[in-house]
């Protein structure tokens, strides 16, 4: 694995424990109000981070603007913004580019290579003939050896231009499959290889724009997830997130999306579903599926038989937001939970 694809992407630098991510905002916001910053999503990322205390170069740099400036600059909160968070996707998209351009150049000098040798042959084949027309028996093994000297000389270019164009296509493969890599790494959990909650609040809002008929929303929250970590360490926890992550995956419908809204909650969008009833349905197969799950405990050889989670179903209607679909579905969840949890509201 390259040094870049080792790195964190942006969206690493953000929690998906919704706890944690709270307690990162409430040092954050105040900061901001503190230096009258504007709150936009690039200066909330920046004061997040400068929270967090991961980058202390960054911290250094805030600090120094907020010193000097009576108001924060534009132009250095979006070149802080590039140097500190987005700095490894700008990395990534530049060697992509610079890989691409190198990969063409080396193409084109191949194919000029090529067309040089052909009109080289050619040029000797037009030579050879007019000297057939009026043939000289001394001269003709000359000829003959002048012909054949050009058709090796094409025969390797082409072999040549061949190899590389089979090499070509190696590396086009390779950056196919980082960009591959990166796109992934930008959209999906790492734990659990469903979307991320940044991904789906984005295609839940695209969804929702494109009309609520057929759209449903079924949210689900681990039971006593934090007894799992406390009991067993958060190794088992994440292995447990990993599980009820494969089970989404494996029962998804055509058109259907999954995604990790928070530390131990999942979020399942619908579409095409007739009713809530044959939403609800679906998310009973769910709840049956991680009920079954066993998990085992590495240190202990204990196995898990009590991973369960509570549903919320909700059904878009019209003029619904995603803030109101979300809700709706959370509050049915709530119910489940206070119903006594392993149930479908």
């Amino acid at each position: 694995m390259s040094q870049s694809e080792m790195r964190a992407t942006a969206l690493a630098l953000y929690p998906e424990d919704s706890r944690e991510a709270a307690e990162l905002l409430k040092q954050a916001v105040p900061l901001m109000v503190r230096h009258n910053i504007a709150p936009n999503p690039v200066h909330y990322a920046l004061w997040y981070t400068y929270s967090k205390g991961l980058e202390p170069e960054l911290n250094r740099h805030l600090d120094r603007v907020v010193k000097d400036f009576d108001s924060f600059p534009p132009e250095a909160a979006c070149k802080l913004f590039r140097d500190y968070i987005i700095r490894d996707e700008l990395a990534d998209a530049r060697i992509g580019q610079q890989q691409a351009i190198n990969l063409m150049d080396t193409m084109e000098r191949d194919v000029t290579r090529s067309v040089k040798g052909s009109l080289n042959f050619q040029a000797s084949l037009d030579h050879c003939l007019d000297m057939l027309e009026t043939p000289d028996e001394q001269r003709l093994p000359s000829l003959l050896g002048e012909l054949q000297q050009s058709t090796q000389l094409m025969q390797d270019q082409q072999t040549l231009f061949l190899s590389q164009l089979h090499a070509a296509q190696n590396e086009i493969k390779n950056l196919r499959d980082k960009l591959e890599q990166v796109r992934r790494a930008a959209t999906l959990d790492d734990l659990t290889r469903v979307l991320n909650r940044n991904t789906f609040n984005r295609l839940l809002e695209q969804t929702l724009s494109k009309g609520t008929a057929g759209v449903a929303l079924v949210m689900l929250d681990i039971d006593h997830f934090k007894q799992f970590n406390d009991q067993y360490g958060h190794p088992l926890g994440d292995r447990v997130l990993e599980h009820v992550g494969e089970v989404l995956r494996g029962a998804l419908p055509a058109k259907a999306i999954a995604a990790r809204y928070g530390g131990e909650e999942f979020c399942v969008v619908l579409q095409n579903c007739r009713d809530l009833a044959s939403a609800q349905q679906f998310a009973e197969h769910l709840r049956t599926k991680i009920q079954a799950l066993r998990i085992k405990a590495r240190n202990t050889d204990a196995v898990l038989d009590t991973v369960t989670a509570s549903f919320g179903v909700a059904m878009a209607q019209l003029g619904d937001t995603p803030v109101n679909l979300l809700t709706r579905a959370d509050e049915a969840m709530y119910q489940a939970k206070h119903k006594g949890r392993n149930r479908v509201e």
